[in-house]
């Protein structure tokens, strides 16, 4: 079980893109999510969103650092960012990150620069 909430207790139906970044010595990093047209973004659901919630059978880590995109003054995209400063918080992350792949049949891939990136097209 892995899934990303917005809202507490309501799962997100739209699978994001993810790209990842990390510093040469793999300490820190960047995983950034962004959903096309979320839910969470409908007008049946239009309350304030207090940041990005991820959760599998470890627990839930949360980010604040969340915000909108606006196409002609109508919600489009949802854009998240997870930060991670140490090689215990990466590592639970990317615990979370393949949940959360097989879940939704997501493939995995890493590229020629040790950043690592997940493929909705699977």
């Amino acid at each position: 079980m892995a899934a990303i909430q917005f809202f507490p207790g309501v799962d997100e139906p739209v699978v994001p893109d993810i790209r990842m970044t990390r510093s040469r010595d793999g300490r820190t990093g960047q995983a950034i999510f962004v959903f096309d047209q979320p839910q969470a973004l409908s007008p049946e659901s239009m309350a304030d969103i207090g940041g990005m919630y991820m959760l599998d059978e470890e627990g839930q880590m949360v980010t604040r650092d969340v915000n909108a995109k606006f196409v002609n003054g109508k919600p489009a995209a949802l854009e998240a960012t997870y930060t991670w400063k140490t090689t215990e918080d990466f590592e639970r992350f990317m615990r979370f990150a393949e949940r959360y792949a097989q879940a939704n049949g997501l493939g995995f891939e890493q590229n020629k620069e040790d950043n690592a990136e997940t493929d909705a097209e699977g």
